[in-house]
């Protein structure tokens, strides 16, 4: 691995943690537009490289969606060193998301707790700022994009189609994000008649796209056994490319603080990683390790990574270590992995996935 540049995110986190925790990452999105802080190249060891559905990646760690919701900064993301990024969610009419305050940190935990609720500049205006992205000759890198229905819709399905039609001719993958705890009913979609409904839905637009990007569901990790069953039995059904492996958890570990506890939102980062693992080993072993599935959720340090990927993920997002520890942690990660992965003695990611279960 190539020297490091000067790790300046040390000296900028006591300014960003000074701050209200959304006017912070306002201000590290407009540090990422002005380039402010450096490239960075994480380990391209040959035994991290991977893939999913034809698609190649150096490494299997990315950036997960909620950083970039606005498609402000895709390519300077990239750029951090992830080897993909999911942008989003974006809805198909403009909303302002749930009233202030609605971040919070919990620094003592490493966590966060959100209740944006899809604030989204719609699709309009997102689809302008990717065509432009989709338009430079800096345009290399792996971007996915996480679709959500606005409030007020009573078919959520039509929400989602419209996502597909909106933005399959740009995105490597399309997300249907069916598992945000911030939005009125939308975790009941999981549900099986209701997810039955939407894949198939899904699938019929991707069928009439001109270009045919891969399609990824996003669960949540505040499911029954009855609830993993049914997502996994209709994914294998009704086809899916992969399964994120999930968003936030509206439950409260014993380490979250009691005065945060009480917030209502999705809690991310540390406390998550055990609960999301948990699900995430369980659909592996579910779908017979058919469908590729990404672990996400309070991944800190390698360890953490390849224990997602020894429970059944193929590749990796994360988001909250970012803001703890800056973009450096993704250098520091793939370096410790493909560590891991040599001490035993792999030659392939591929061959550690599900490791726990064969």
């Amino acid at each position: 691995m190539l020297p490091l540049p000067f790790d300046i995110y040390p000296l900028l986190r006591p300014l960003f943690f000074s701050l209200d925790p959304e006017v912070a990452h306002k201000l590290a999105v407009r540090f990422l537009k002005h380039g402010l802080f450096p490239a960075c190249k994480p380990s391209h060891d040959p035994v991290l490289a991977c893939q999913l559905g034809g698609l190649k990646f150096a490494h299997p760690l990315g950036l997960a969606a909620g950083f970039d919701k606005h498609a402000e900064v895709v390519g300077q993301t990239l750029n951090l060193g992830f080897s993909f990024t999911e942008i989003g969610g974006v809805t198909p009419v403009p909303q302002p998301g749930n009233p202030s305050p609605r971040l919070f940190r919990l620094t003592e935990t490493q966590a966060i707790i959100n209740r944006f609720g899809f604030n989204s500049v719609g699709a309009d205006i997102f689809r302008q700022r990717l065509a432009a992205y989709r338009d430079m000759k800096t345009d290399t890198g792996i971007v996915g994009i996480n679709l959500a229905k606005n409030k007020d819709t009573i078919d959520a399905a039509d929400d989602y189609v419209r996502g597909i039609q909106n933005f399959a001719p740009f995105a490597d993958f399309l997300t249907l994000n069916i598992s945000s705890p911030n939005t009125p009913g939308l975790r009941g979609i999981q549900e099986r008649g209701s997810l039955t409904e939407l894949l198939q839905r899904a699938r019929e637009a991707l069928a009439q796209a001109d270009k045919k990007p891969l399609l990824f569901l996003k669960i949540a990790p505040d499911i029954t056994e009855t609830q993993a069953r049914d997502i996994a039995e209709v994914s294998l059904l009704c086809g899916i490319d992969a399964m994120i492996v999930g968003n936030t958890t509206t439950s409260r570990p014993a380490s979250v603080p009691p005065a945060m506890a009480a917030q209502a939102g999705g809690l991310s980062g540390k406390p998550l990683f055990d609960i999301s693992t948990k699900i995430l080993g369980q659909m592996y072993q579910l779908t017979g390790g058919k469908i590729p599935l990404v672990g996400c959720g309070g991944i800190f340090t390698g360890a953490d990574a390849y224990a997602k990927i020894r429970a059944g993920a193929s590749l990796l997002q994360l988001y909250t270590a970012l803001i703890y520890e800056g973009p450096f942690v993704i250098a520091r990660i793939t370096t410790e992995l493909a560590a891991l992965l040599k001490r035993d003695g792999y030659t392939s990611l591929a061959d550690a996935v599900g490791a726990d279960f064969k």
